[in-house]
């Protein structure tokens, strides 16, 4: 009975807390991918959505595989240690995968705002003579 709590306790928790991240990486998310698609919020929405649907099939997909156990779960101290271990495997993948995000983010509004610089600083200035 114990590992039916356990099961159904990891995945209520795991599943809450990638569904938490996910929405904080989408609302927060949102503002980099429209500096770095120049304003065209359409492209910045669509990208944004995309990047939230691959982090919950990864995540989620994690959560799935890493239900299974062999432990014999026989009192409420094991129990408790089996969820706590498997929340804290999600947690580490649920952060890694937030710095993932970051990283992507930053990286595509790095690029456009290098877009937006011109080649090679000027090294002179145009006189344009006055009309007299």
């Amino acid at each position: 009975m114990y590992i039916v709590v356990c099961y159904v306790t990891y995945l209520a928790i795991s599943l809450a807390v990638t569904v938490w991240v996910a929405r904080t990486l989408r609302r927060s998310g949102g503002s980099f991918l429209i500096d770095a698609f120049h304003g065209n919020r359409e492209l910045a929405d669509s990208v944004n959505h995309l990047l939230v649907v691959g982090f919950y099939l990864i995540n989620v997909g994690y959560v799935a595989l890493a239900l299974r156990t062999t432990v014999q779960v026989g009192d409420a101290r094991a129990a408790m240690e089996l969820v706590c271990e498997k929340l804290g495997l999600v947690l580490i993948v649920l952060g890694a995968m937030h710095f993932l995000n970051i990283y992507v983010f930053s990286r595509l509004r790095r690029r456009g705002q290098a877009e937006l610089r011109p080649p090679m600083p000027p090294d002179a200035r145009i006189s344009i003579p006055s009309e007299s």
